[in-house]
């Protein structure tokens, strides 16, 4: 009980109305301690009366007159004379003395705390103002321990009364919470359990029906994110389904297609000028069918697994990109240039980053090619303080527009005609998964430029020389960086 919401406002509950109570206790036992002195000072002023009617008044009716009033003492001063009206033995020496005339608030709390904290019985002094214009002063001496033990039993009855209307107050908002607000939470909760245990199942999804408006909103919200989820899951599951089909087809289709490639190597060497004139075409179409078959299983694996990192010299990985890349540029007009340090080393996996480069290098060929024009592809590579950053820089035409809008999505980002947009949604994902970025930085009519951000956030600078430290033969200094071009 006490662990839950309701129960926890309960006692709460308790505690602030006893705190409240014990505010109003203090300023309560301070005033009842006043009425009580001033009641004293009233029945001493009545039985001093009895002096003033000129008889003399015997030891014994003094005796009940001071008893009466409860007091050992009065002393009234009229006409700035000061009389003792009634006297009897006091038992022991005044210790206090209290004055009624002008109190102050913070006055009459400390003399009622101070009261109920010290024990004993002593005499004290009170002194006031008579009423009815009886005088100018009134002053009585008297024991303290009868107020006290009143102003204890006072206090006694006030706590119990306090103590009833928290418990009551406590249980009244328990019930009223566990209707009005814990009763429609675990309606909401009972949903959100029902609905994760069928998700695809729309008749589970929350109906609104709470009339507090607080809750009510959230059970809009909680209906449109389980609408929301639903419509996805089976969207997903749809995508599902078509992705195991494509898969399917493609791997199929790579087979045949493989095998007239086989073919059309030999269709390549004939004598007839039309087949001699129409095989490359035939050549290139196969290829680019082969690609696309590739690119689509690899996307429509599970996930790629997790990249190895490790320190790898980017050079060599650059340089084999770029060796593949000249092999199936030889008949064009295209030159291919490197711009990185040698002996620098990257903190990734290098056959992923290969993959990544390679993507984006076969693009940027593809691209210039397409122009029937000559080109350059530049990769260059650096780093600084928190990231490698590796850029990829050709001269071709530039992005079109759409392709821009859908770059790392697949099968909406392609560019070349037949593309499927395949080689950038995994490049984007493999960099992802170092914990970095793919970014276009530029695409204009004078080329197009993609930078590769690997971090060093997991990897400090002075631990890396610690425990990495750096090969003088691997690594030079920055003045020895040196571009090839060819």
């Amino acid at each position: 009980m006490f662990n839950s919401l309701s129960g926890r406002l309960v006692i709460l509950t308790t505690v602030f109305v006893m705190v409240a109570e014990v505010l109003i206790f203090v300023p309560s036992v301070a005033r009842f301690r006043q009425d009580y002195l001033s009641l004293r000072l009233e029945r001493a002023q009545i039985a001093s009366l009895a002096t003033l009617a000129g008889d003399m008044v015997t030891p014994a009716l003094e005796k009940e007159l001071l008893t009466n009033a409860g007091v050992f003492n009065v002393v009234l001063r009229r006409d700035e004379v000061r009389q003792l009206v009634l006297s009897s033995p006091i038992p022991a020496p005044i210790e206090a003395t209290y004055d009624l005339r002008k109190p102050s608030g913070l006055g009459l709390i400390r003399d009622a705390l101070w009261t109920m904290w010290e024990g004993g019985n002593p005499i004290i002094r009170v002194i006031g103002t008579p009423v009815q214009d009886g005088g100018l002063l009134i002053e009585v001496t008297m024991e303290q321990g009868p107020l006290r033990t009143a102003m204890i039993d006072y206090g006694l009855n006030i706590l119990g009364l306090s103590l009833v209307i928290s418990i009551v107050t406590a249980l009244l908002l328990f019930l009223s919470l566990r209707v009005v607000l814990v009763k429609p939470i675990k309606g909401v909760v009972a949903h959100m359990q029902s609905y994760a245990a069928a998700p695809e199942d729309t008749r589970r999804i929350i109906k609104p029906s709470a009339h507090v408006t607080e809750l009510r909103e959230a059970e809009e919200a909680l209906q449109g994110l389980q609408t929301q989820l639903t419509s996805a899951l089976k969207q997903r599951e749809r995508l599902a389904q078509l992705g195991a089909g494509v898969a399917k087809v493609s791997h199929d289709l790579r087979n045949i297609l493989t095998s007239a490639q086989l073919f059309t190597d030999r269709i390549e060497g004939s004598d007839d000028p039309m087949v001699a004139r129409m095989a490359p075409k035939l050549v290139g179409s196969i290829t680019r069918a082969v690609n696309l078959c590739e690119t689509t299983l690899a996307f429509g694996r599970a996930e790629e697994p997790p990249p190895a990192l490790t320190r790898v010299a980017i050079g060599p990985i650059v340089g084999d990109v770029i060796d593949s890349e000249r092999l199936a540029a030889a008949e064009y007009d295209l030159s291919f240039a490197e711009d990185i340090r040698a002996g620098l080393t990257v903190r990734c996996d290098g056959e992923q980053i290969y993959r990544v480069i390679a993507n984006l290098v076969r693009n940027a060929r593809q691209a210039i090619v397409a122009t029937g024009k000559p080109g350059e592809i530049r990769v260059a590579a650096e780093e600084d303080d928190e990231a490698w950053w590796i850029s990829v820089t050709d001269t071709g035409p530039g992005l079109p527009p759409k392709a821009r809008e859908h770059l790392f999505q697949p099968f909406q980002g392609g560019v070349t005609k037949g593309g499927s947009g395949l080689g950038l949604a995994i490049a984007a994902e493999l960099v992802r998964g170092h914990g970095g970025r793919l970014d276009l930085r530029r695409s204009d009519a004078d080329g197009t430029e993609f930078v590769i951000c690997l971090p060093k956030a997991e990897l400090d600078g002075a631990q890396a020389d610690k425990s990495e430290p750096a090969d003088p033969e691997t690594t030079p200094p920055d003045s020895d960086r040196t571009p090839r071009a060819s």
